[in-house]
């Protein structure tokens, strides 16, 4: 009896595999981390064989947790970190080069140049998107014209491209042993190839960034059966679900409506609106995006506002300057002070992302004196999120018009309750977790289950959905907005730190 649904959820630093049952519930979960490679400044990479195996990895593990086999599952859906980007040898399955990551900024030259003719804007009208080290179209590039031999193979067909679903589900489904190259219009939404209109890809974009078509998946939807598994453990299984990590968070949240927003805390911090099957252009620096498209309906598409670093700063702190053991460990250390003592941290390590789309901000910490130790810093780590998040709230509203009354919160710094009721203080509004807060999980498990029947449609995945905890604002509105203004001040100190 085919009772269950897994999901692929492979992110920035870690890789999981989550069972779920018919009313939402985790049935099993296993997770493995994978190295961060920061070979030079600005580089950020992953080994997608180091990947590819955690994946096997988690899945075998969960399963075992609680004793199911590939014959308990009735479907498997992939989410994936957005815009990190693969190119591997078709008959080997051999990446060329690491995984440049979507943090990764070594194409800001690039940038620059592309830029110089028609302004950093001159995709937007097709893609959504301005240009910006963040998505895939310029990794791409920078790998086909460094990677010897890459271009000449490429053009011949002999090289695969794809972000990391693309990758994983082509392995998944027997790699050089007949894998299905294909895509969904999430992450194909991300690549700054793809056109929105058309949902396929543009064959002046291709030209413009020097693409060989030959290269790309195939574009499908987010709910559909893509191919079998024929790994042992998952072996038969199809595989019938893929969203970007964003767009799943959105579905596992069951924004289904116009006018719906989720926030997901993660390594970056990410603000969806959904807007229906409605493009709206922005104005004030957020990205229009394909939400999700539920095989042969239309697609529903997205405003975006991406934060860079978020969660990733935790770790900066942990890892890099040893201030904690665990990243769980801020909090504790951020209680110990009662304010933030004048200090501000603006974590721009890849540029600034929404709404301000500067590639050459850096990384600042101001307001430093004597009086601040290190419980100020550990607050000031979790504030900036918070401010960020702010940042893009507001310009959402601009950008649709509409007021949000409360945000859906999920991901891991959504356990944080200094986080989540200063994000209430300084947004001046509810801040609501739900239950079932591993939605970018979940959100792959719904795609998946919708395409083979699992679910019944969205009115059961909407009354899964339930609230956890509200957390309700308490500062005044003077204290509020010297804190902003003090941020605002502090970001603008970041700008243009790196010279073209």
């Amino acid at each position: 009896m085919k009772n269950y649904i897994g999901a692929i959820d492979q992110g920035t630093t870690s890789t999981r595999f989550m069972v779920f049952d018919q009313s939402a519930r985790i049935a099993a979960v296993a997770q493995k981390e994978h190295e961060q490679i920061f070979s030079k400044p600005g580089w950020v990479e992953h080994d997608p064989l180091e990947i590819q195996r955690r994946t096997e990895e988690v899945i075998a593990s969960a399963l075992e947790q609680r004793g199911l086999r590939a014959a308990d599952l009735a479907a498997i859906g992939i989410t994936n970190q957005r815009e990190t980007t693969v190119l591997w040898e078709r008959k080997t399955g051999k990446p060329v080069a690491n995984a440049i990551v979507w943090q990764d900024t070594r194409v800001t030259e690039d940038v620059g140049r592309f830029a110089s003719n028609g302004g950093q804007d001159r995709f937007r009208p097709q893609t959504g998107l301005p240009l910006s080290t963040y998505f895939s179209s310029l990794k791409l590039r920078w790998l086909l014209e460094n990677v010897p031999e890459a271009r000449e193979k490429a053009t011949a067909g002999e090289l695969l491209f794809g972000n990391i679903d693309t990758f994983l589900l082509w392995n998944l489904t027997g790699g050089p042993q007949g894998g299905v190259h294909v895509t969904d219009v999430t992450n194909a939404s991300r690549t700054q190839l793809l056109n929105l209109l058309t949902l396929d890809w543009d064959e002046k974009l291709l030209a413009a960034f020097d693409i060989p078509r030959a290269v790309l998946p195939k574009v499908r939807s987010s709910s559909e059966v893509y191919g079998e598994a024929t790994l042992k453990a998952i072996g038969g299984v199809p595989v019938t679900g893929i969203l970007g990590d964003q767009q799943a968070a959105l579905v596992g949240q069951a924004c289904f409506r116009p006018g719906e927003v989720k926030n997901t805390y993660g390594t970056g911090c990410f603000l969806l609106m959904n807007t229906g099957e409605r493009m709206v252009p922005s104005s004030f620096g957020l990205l229009t995006t394909v939400a999700y498209k539920l095989g042969d309906g239309a697609a529903n598409y997205a405003l975006e506002g991406g934060v860079a670093i978020a969660g990733a700063l935790v770790q900066w702190l942990r890892d890099n300057l040893g201030m904690i053991e665990k990243s769980s460990d801020v909090e504790a250390l951020a209680r110990t002070v009662n304010d933030n003592g004048g200090v501000y941290f603006v974590p721009a390590f890849s540029g600034l992302y929404a709404p301000y789309w500067k590639e050459n901000a850096r990384g600042v910490v101001a307001g430093l004196t004597r009086y601040a130790n290190k419980g100020h810093i550990a607050r000031s780590v979790l504030e900036a999120t918070a401010f960020q998040t702010r940042e893009v709230v507001e310009a959402m509203e601009k950008d649709s018009h509409i007021s949000l009354a409360s945000l859906r919160v999920d991901g891991g710094m959504v356990a944080n309750d200094l986080l989540m009721q200063f994000q209430a203080d300084i947004l001046n509004r509810e801040v609501v977790r739900p239950v079932i807060q591993e939605t970018t999980a979940l959100g792959a498990a719904y795609a998946a289950g919708l395409a083979v029947k699992f679910f019944s449609g969205l009115e059961e995945l909407r009354a899964n959905w339930a609230v956890d905890r509200t957390w309700k604002p308490h500062l005044a509105e003077t204290e509020r907005e010297q804190l902003h203004k003090q941020w605002k001040k502090a970001v603008t100190r970041s700008f243009d730190w790196m010279e073209s």
